[in-house]
């Protein structure tokens, strides 16, 4: 925009301040100051540029001056602080929009997250930020060794990847309760798998969890809570992929749908172990150890820095103590659920 189109009235007075301090020497009145520092409020809130605000003082200046012998110091000192307090009522004004908007995204953020708006209200507050909840979204979320805001370096630096690879496509990244979030088109997996790549590393090795894309207002916060039970489900499993989508994982909440029945399979499948020496939780490394690398003796005795021979031992210990032999394929399934169910309800440590 051009200093031409901005209205006059931004430039009220400004000739007759130029003119008076040239000619008496004098510096600027606080009300003059103020009437610079309103004005410049004023055109920040209309939206003008400040590069062609001070275009126009400059301008103007340049018409206005001043022909008095003496006057130029003057003159020039009077431009400075009428530039000065304008541009400070301008940055205070867009300090304030500034402020505004991001408590505007933050309330939207929370009542999109947790339900707690009008959904058709829900959704115009979404256009506003790019998103349209009539249409299907996933949410992925990454949790990093530290609590991160939205102001912070890492999301800051995920944004901008982000931006730079995609540009705009319907693409909200945000924070919440110290985890970087980003809400993308269900169609556009390649989002969220880049926003995983970048999140990871800028985490420092951070996991990222990825919903199912779900439809409508509601959909995100579905997706978003299946993120937040995966990120859970993986701490609980110990699972060491940096990258996990529930998609992958959804034999899990099936598994713990019926609580009570899962703790009748770890108890009556699992408890004869607690009899051992050392207790149960050596013998439950064993098989999570074994199943985890696909029955191989081998490769599970490695994994537990163990000989072959006490591997088997272990083995053989458990098929005494429980009747199920883990090399069975008969016995085998139910006694890798049992050992799922006792990771997630975090047995023996706690009591079924």
């Amino acid at each position: 925009m051009t200093d031409r189109e901005l209205p006059e009235h931004y430039l009220d007075g400004y000739a007759q301040i130029l003119a008076e301090v040239s000619a008496t020497g004098r510096r600027l009145t606080r009300d003059e100051i103020s009437s610079r520092r309103a004005l410049g409020e004023q055109a920040a809130e209309a939206g003008y540029g400040l590069r062609a605000l001070v275009s126009a003082h400059l301008t103007a200046a340049r018409t206005a001056w001043p022909t008095s012998p003496g006057s130029v110091d003057d003159a020039l000192a009077a431009v400075q602080q009428v530039i000065d307090a304008f541009a400070e009522g301008y940055e205070h004004a867009q300090r304030l929009a500034v402020r505004q908007e991001e408590a505007a995204r933050r309330e939207f953020i929370d009542d999109l997250l947790y339900g707690r708006s009008d959904l058709g209200r829900l959704a115009e507050r979404a256009e506003r930020f790019g998103l349209r909840l009539s249409h299907a979204h996933a949410v992925a979320v990454a949790q990093g060794p530290d609590a991160y805001d939205e102001g912070d370096v890492v999301p800051r630096q995920v944004e901008r990847a982000l931006i730079s690879r995609f540009g705009d496509r319907s693409i909200l990244l945000t924070t919440k309760d110290g985890r970087l979030l980003c809400i993308a088109p269900g169609h556009q997996d390649e989002v969220l798998t880049y926003f995983a790549k970048q999140a990871h590393a800028a985490t420092d090795g951070g996991r990222v969890a990825i919903g199912r894309p779900q439809p409508g207002p509601g959909g995100v916060v579905q997706s978003y809570e299946e993120a937040l039970g995966v990120l859970e489900l993986s701490e609980r499993l110990h699972l060491d992929d940096p990258v996990l989508r529930s998609a992958d994982l959804l034999v899990y909440p099936v598994l713990t749908r019926d609580r009570q029945a899962m703790a009748d399979l770890v108890a009556g499948t699992l408890g004869p172990l607690t009899t051992a020496r050392g207790g149960a939780q050596p013998l439950l490394d064993t098989l999570t150890a074994y199943f985890d690398s696909g029955c191989v003796a081998a490769e599970a005795a490695r994994r537990l820095t163990l000989s072959v021979r006490a591997l088997t031992y272990r083995l053989e210990r458990i098929h005494k103590l429980t009747g199920a032999n883990p090399a069975d394929p008969a016995h085998r399934y139910m006694l890798q659920t049992a050992v799922i169910g006792a990771r997630l309800l975090d047995w023996p440590a706690k009591d079924l």
